[in-house]
């Protein structure tokens, strides 16, 4: 999930919800082989960097092939991946910002307070509704903190709704350079907590600013996941302008901030990880544009259709920038 806490944000309507005509309130999500959609092209003089968009989440049953994308792979230097970050304390490591609550213990409401004691009464019936739809009675989540009670309650939506949040679509491309022996650059920044010991006491009895992650992912439930479903159609068989017509509100954007903003966060030094992530992963692009003559990458389609994403500043930076026919 760390590409949720990169350098941008999904594109949002006027209404942050999504209306979904009622046409498609029985939306048919693809399976089978579907190609994917055209590749951005980002170039200068005669050194090109190809970009696939990615999405999620994708049909659960759908298979990935693209003989064309792995033309392009196979005639290029590098595969550049989206930017990620390593946290690791005395005792583990784990790969995304979301995690790391649970490497130290820290998942749970402080001072065992349940949700219902910390979201307001409206936002908790609305949670309430959705939590016996895709959960059931499950009491152990009533002591999470608002963000991850949250998080368990999508997760479990998108697997009831024939969708996949799995990244299929990096691991074929990571298996399409393995084959044709091309060297996959992932941008990446390590970041240790050194004596983590206050620092876990601190987090377990602060409480985070993570209201607006959890109204925003009760609103995407309870308005989006139809839309969802014509979205990764849309991916699935590459179709761009359906793609840009259907913009949403990433719940994801207001959760990282959540735990970006929180001060035990802050105090180790953390709290720019967003900025950081986007650089490193430029940084990445500009020395294959200058040493590769192909090189093939793929970032969150978000940062492709939004007017801050990586794509605008790869355009602001003097390369051209073509969107796919």
């Amino acid at each position: 999930m760390l590409c949720t806490a990169s350098a941008t944000r999904a594109t949002e309507p006027a209404d942050a919800s999504v209306a979904v005509p009622s046409s498609t309130l029985e939306t048919i999500v693809v399976s089978g082989e579907q190609p994917g959609p055209g590749l951005w092209k980002v170039s200068k003089d005669d050194h090109v960097l190809w970009i696939l968009g990615t999405l999620g989440p994708l049909p659960r049953k759908m298979s990935w092939v693209s003989k064309d994308i792995d033309a392009t792979i196979a005639g290029s230097q590098q595969v550049i991946l989206g930017p990620s970050a390593n946290f690791s304390i005395k005792g583990g490591m784990l790969r995304g910002l979301f995690l790391l609550p649970s490497l130290i213990g820290a998942r749970n409401n402080p001072g065992n307070e349940k949700l219902v004691d910390v979201v307001p009464a409206g936002l908790y019936a609305r949670w309430s509704v959705l939590k016996r739809k895709y959960i059931g009675e499950d009491r152990g989540i009533e002591q999470r903190r608002p963000i991850f009670a949250a998080q368990e309650l999508y997760v479990e939506a998108i697997r009831q709704s024939a969708l996949s949040l799995d990244d299929s679509i990096g691991k074929a491309i990571r298996k399409s350079a393995r084959r044709s022996k091309v060297e996959v650059v992932e941008p990446r920044i390590e970041l240790r907590i050194e004596s983590p010991g206050s620092a876990v006491k601190q987090f377990k009895k602060t409480a985070l600013d993570d209201l607006d992650c959890f109204a925003k992912t009760m609103s995407r439930l309870e308005t989006d996941i139809e839309a969802m479903k014509l979205r990764a159609n849309a991916w699935a068989l590459g179709d761009i302008e359906a793609l840009q017509s259907m913009p949403y509100t990433d719940q994801m954007q207001a959760c990282a901030d959540a735990m970006l903003k929180a001060s035990v966060v802050e105090q180790q030094g953390l709290g720019d990880l967003r900025k950081r992530l986007a650089d490193t992963w430029l940084e990445a692009v500009g020395k294959a544009l200058r040493g590769n003559r192909s090189t093939f990458a793929v970032l969150p389609l978000r940062h492709l259709l939004s007017d801050d994403g990586l794509l605008a500043r790869l355009r602001a930076l003097g390369y051209q920038v073509e969107a796919p026919e």
